[in-house]
């Protein structure tokens, strides 16, 4: 058997016996990575793993320039198309970027740069480093006429068909500023799928019993290299541009004009997190400052690229085999690892739901120790075929939960034991109860020590009940004070039994006494968000109270009922149906409505100015928070949405509007001011 993952220390290779098998063992090992990462889309290891590999290789070829070979892959820029969707000859090579981890590496191409140029200094335009799948599209006579994969470089995949799903790409060349569209293009940008968009994507594939994807930029590959394009329309697909080919020819003379003339041609850039670095200083900030900022972002990213800015620079400096000597990319502490998963545990959550846990050997990735990951479900243990022992591939994306991507199969040894998900409740020991697909295991006991916590706080949350001064610090020294075993026993609560407790003041215990008083005043999609079921957030709360509009109809509604309401699915339905119906429910439900609960329905009866209207808010708002806009906003009928395009009607700009206010100047939308908006809804 071959190993995928040679370790192989440079240095004590001596001979050029031994560096030729050393740099075949390398090669072959690159090669089926490639394989795995480029063809499959299913990579084995981590993307520092492999980096290190090539950059073995390449040190083994400079130390015994002999054993070189044409077909190395540190002579080549990718892997071979698949030739299926067609191949497209690039009208220049798309290139790779030449990869660092350290900041030494920075500066030694900031000296060489420098040095080359003859130049005391030079500005570099610095750019995030989008997790995706590199493309080129090229327009002719305005109009989108081709588009490919970088594929091995000299020739890629044709995805033109699939390109054209992404609404982001436009299909004619538009003009947004003083220089007409050129009547030949070569433009080249990231396919990406923003975290939101993947992880809806997965649930989706979930739900339909189909293999998840390991990643957001698995996901676009895939996705964009689909043979049916009415594929790829279905998936959350988008891109930014980066660059032009032929940009020079065009009298453009930096890369952050290309930037601002891409976008001024209706090919969307991301000017708002790129930056002119005019020093090493501001190189190493910039990387530091995106890496602070990159769980916080929509989209993944894995590092930062710098580019000298002056095209005519560029061009000075010339390229290497595989990459431009006028670019280096800086990425970030990796965050996939492999290690072993020695055992799995399952963990009880607030709503009872029982999820498997790995436990692992600990391991760092992205510069956090890890030592249990996602497993998800006991349909994906068993589609993924992951084993007690296993040697297994891990990941982090974005602020994800850590989760177990796949086993590592060839490093099996036959000692390794399949998981039997438990039959009783490792907290309660009731029994669990497992869906016929696998997907959802549940302890039914309500009263189940592990779910007393969770769902006593988030009944009391903001977006539920929003009982001021019920946190979970204090809601844990209720339980331990023997007063909370249950939501229901909230309102059984008095001054005097709080005044008791430690911590508790006669106006604290008053006070707390009179928020969960006033709370039994509520509405009706705070009540049911608040009751804690399973796959129902506060968004699906509301659309169910917009269609049944009292909490009886809604304990009676029948299965069907909730999948007539457009945007609630079987998952959802069944999660409904099956918590109205476990009689400790039910005997929640009753006791709380004997405490003369009122439940009003904001949707009943109201007019809907905004019926049908899709508003983004973007600013500063005086009137309300941005949960109360978005409140209102439903309740008039209408949709509120964090994004601008071109199915917006209306942005309402407060102070500080941003790039949201400039989009919607760009794309013709009408804009508001605060009491415009209030007037409009009035």
């Amino acid at each position: 058997m071959k190993n995928h993952k040679p370790e192989i220390n440079i240095d004590d290779v001596q001979s050029v016996e031994r560096a030729e098998e050393a740099a075949e063992r390398l090669r072959d090992a690159i090669r089926y990575h490639n394989y795995r990462y480029y063809i499959l889309d299913a990579p084995e290891i981590s993307d520092a793993e492999y980096d290190k590999m090539l950059i073995d290789l390449s040190r083994l070829e400079q130390k015994f320039p002999e054993i070189l070979t044409d077909d190395s892959p540190t002579q080549r820029i990718g892997e071979e198309p698949i030739e299926e969707l067609g191949l497209v000859e690039h009208p220049s090579p798309m290139m790779s970027l030449k990869t660092v981890y350290e900041k030494d590496d920075v500066v030694r191409f900031d000296e060489t740069c420098r040095r080359d140029l003859e130049k005391d200094s030079i500005a570099y335009l610095a750019e995030p480093k989008f997790d995706g799948l590199a493309v080129e599209l090229i327009y002719e006579g305005e109009k989108l006429s081709v588009a490919s994969t970088r594929g091995d470089g000299q020739t890629g995949e044709d995805v033109t068909e699939n390109i054209k799903t992404i609404r982001e790409v436009p299909l004619v060349l538009e003009k947004y500023g003083d220089v007409p569209p050129p009547n030949y293009l070569v433009s080249r940008g990231e396919v990406y799928m923003d975290i939101e968009g993947f992880q809806a994507l997965n649930d989706r594939r979930a739900d339909e019993n189909q293999p998840l994807f390991a990643n957001p930029r698995n996901a676009a590959a895939g996705s964009l290299r689909q043979l049916d394009p009415r594929v790829t329309a279905e998936r959350p697909l988008r891109i930014f541009f980066y660059g032009i080919e032929n940009a020079i020819e065009l009298d453009l003379s930096t890369q952050e004009e290309v930037l601002r003339q891409l976008q001024t041609w209706g090919l969307k850039t991301n000017l708002d997190l790129s930056r002119i670095c005019r020093n090493i200083g501001d190189l190493l900030d910039y990387h530091q400052e995106m890496e602070a900022k990159r769980d916080g972002l929509p989209f993944e990213i894995d590092g930062v690229v710098y580019k000298v800015n002056n095209l005519d620079h560029q061009q000075t400096l010339g390229t290497r085999t595989r990459d431009p000597r006028w670019a280096i990319a800086y990425k970030f502490a990796p965050r996939r690892a492999t290690t072993k998963l020695h055992d799995i545990a399952v963990q009880v959550g607030r709503t009872g739901r029982v999820t498997p846990v790995a436990k692992l050997n600990p391991v760092r990735v992205g510069g956090v120790e890890v030592k249990n990951a996602s497993l998800h479900n006991l349909s994906e243990i068993e589609r993924k075929d992951i084993r007690i022992g296993d040697s297994v591939l891990i990941e982090r994306a974005g602020d994800v939960i850590p989760q177990v991507v796949k086993p590592i199969e060839s490093k099996r040894t036959g000692n390794e034991k399949p998981f039997n998900f438990p039959e009783q409740c490792p907290v309660c020991g009731a029994s669990i109860i497992m869906s016929e697909d696998k997907k959802q295991a549940h302890c039914p006991n309500a009263k189940c020590p592990a779910q007393i916590l969770g769902r006593i706080t988030h009944f009391a949350s903001r977006e539920a009940m929003d009982i001021e001064g019920l946190g979970e610090k204090r809601v844990q020294q209720l339980i331990d004070a023997g007063l909370l075993s249950g939501i229901g026993d909230l309102y059984q609560i008095n001054k005097e039994q709080l005044v008791a407790l430690e911590r508790f003041a006669d106006k604290s215990a008053s006070n707390l006494i009179q928020e969960i008083e006033s709370s039994k005043e509520t509405t009706l999609p705070r009540f049911i968000y608040g009751l804690g079921i399973p796959n129902v957030g506060i968004a699906t709360a509301r659309l169910i109270v917009q269609h049944l509009n009292t909490l009886d109809e809604i304990r009676s509604a029948e299965r069907s009922d909730f999948l007539e309401i457009e945007g609630i699915g079987p998952e959802i339905a069944d999660s409904l149906i099956a918590f109205f119906n476990e009689p400790h429910n039910k005997e929640l439900i009753d006791s709380l409505m004997s405490q003369a609960f009122d439940l009003t329905n904001p949707f009943e009866g109201s007019e809907k100015p905004l019926q049908g209207l899709t508003i983004v808010f973007t600013g500063s708002l005086e009137n309300f928070t941005r949960a109360e806009a978005k409140e209102m906003v439903e309740r008039l009928g209408g949709r509120a949405t964090s994004s601008v395009s071109n199915n917006t009607d209306y942005v309402v700009a407060g102070p500080g509007a941003g790039s949201k206010l400039q989009k919607a100047k760009e794309l013709g939308i009408d804009t508001l001011t605060e009491n415009e908006f209030l007037e409009l809804v009035k």
